[in-house]
């Protein structure tokens, strides 16, 4: 009866590692509408749903004000509050007018309480009013390969123009994450703003990202940066980064009905993280062909870098090049000199670009430089016949006066 029983755990619980190992190789079930799971470093889409349709996406539209208020202003700059984000709606920290505060201040409200006060100061900080923001975030929009947003004002409050896409906002990210001002703001816990002019008490500000939070049923190891997003129109939205073994992952959820985005993201990362691996396609030095330069000489191509492809485990695909033509018949260069290009395909899918460098030296011989030294040597053999020529022709001349003067003497 013991050995029965023991054989029935054993196989209870290889049915249950099974599964296991079944659930991490398939894509999450996520009921949020825009979704993308995306590798940092590349830009490689690993998992996305409807990642091109349009939604509002409320305040995490703030990763882009955060973004261009990095590439645009000091942290150190005092800014006075004007006359209108005092009387902004939504989500603020209760600014004065002609209140002064650093940007650096302003940043931690924007990114901690998702201020939208704090959002419309550093618009006219940065460009004078928030329409002119707009432009400006839109323009950098198109910068970064967002081909499908449209920003209207820097906090997120809801407008019928105001529209992005999960990939849009993961390629915002991508570009923030840079910043590492931005990944020290947001896996701070807590931050105080200082009494100000107008504020004689500290203002408290708490990160309200839960995959940060240690003490969170949400918290997730290696997560380091979050911003979230509601209004009623836009419901709920997140975008979120984290880092393990290397890998840094951004998962984005928008248009969210079910409150379910801390869960989703988890679920994303997770997929993410069980299921790819950071893979050397090539290695520098590595040869990938050969150049002919003319019958009976082959230039060897080498990877002039080691080139990184978030792969799938389970994948047994081989990398494949496309070596871009180029004529090198009539070019001089060295070994390790980067001489062509080849794009990278794999699963049959363009994934970037690798740089190839000479694995020889090669030294080309124009022949007109021939031409050139057989033309300088004739001349200079004209040169040297010159005298010679003028000589035998004052001699001629010499004799045929002698000639005629013996002549002369005759008669």
């Amino acid at each position: 009866m013991r050995k029965i029983m023991t054989f029935i755990l054993i196989v209870v619980l290889l049915s249950f590692t099974v599964h296991e190992a079944k659930a991490q190789s398939s894509p999450p079930n996520i009921y949020t509408d825009g979704v993308v799971l995306m590798d940092a470093a590349t830009g490689e889409i690993l998992y996305s749903k409807n990642m091109d349709t349009q939604y509002p996406p409320a305040s995490t539209t703030k990763i882009m004000t955060a973004l261009l208020t990095l590439e645009n202003a000091n942290l150190d700059d005092v800014v006075t509050v004007g006359k209108n984000p005092p009387l902004i709606d939504g989500s603020k920290i209760y600014l004065f007018e002609d209140e002064k505060l650093t940007v650096k201040d302003l940043l931690y409200a924007l990114l901690l309480r998702s201020a939208n006060d704090a959002a419309l100061t550093l618009a006219e900080h940065i460009s004078g009013s928030s329409e002119e923001f707009a432009k400006l975030m839109n323009k950098r929009a198109l910068e970064l390969g967002c081909s499908n947003t449209n920003f209207v004002n820097p906090s997120g409050l809801y407008d019928d123009m105001h529209r992005t896409t999960a990939r849009d906002l993961a390629l915002i990210m991508k570009e923030l994450i840079k910043h590492e001002e931005y990944i020290k703001i947001s896996t701070t816990s807590m931050y105080y703003i200082q009494p100000t002019n107008k504020s004689k008490e500290k203002r408290p500000l708490w990160n309200e990202n839960r995959l940060i939070q240690k003490s969170s049923n949400y918290y997730y190891e290696g997560c380091e940066a979050g911003k979230t997003g509601y209004t009623i129109q836009s419901k709920h939205s997140y975008v979120a980064v984290a880092s393990r073994n290397g890998i840094k992952l951004i998962a984005v959820l928008l248009h969210d009905s079910n409150k379910a985005y801390w869960s989703d993201a988890r679920k994303l990362f997770d997929y993410g993280f069980e299921n790819f691996s950071k893979a050397t396609l090539y290695s520098k030095g590595d040869m990938v062909g050969e150049y002919t330069i003319k019958e009976g000489l082959n230039i060897p191509l080498l990877a002039a870098e080691n080139f990184y492809y978030l792969k799938n485990k389970d994948s047994t695909e081989t990398p494949k090049l496309k070596i871009n033509s180029k004529d090198l018949s009539k070019t001089s260069f060295n070994r390790w000199q980067n001489i062509l290009t080849a794009e990278v395909f794999y699963n049959n899918k363009s994934i970037g670009s690798l740089n190839l460098a000479s694995g020889a030296d090669y030294a080309y011989k124009a022949p007109a430089l021939a031409l050139k030294n057989s033309v300088n040597s004739i001349n200079s053999m004209k040169i040297l016949a010159y005298p010679v020529i003028l000589i035998l022709l004052i001699s001629l001349l010499r004799i045929r006066k002698k000639v005629k003067q013996k002549k002369r003497d005759r008669y």
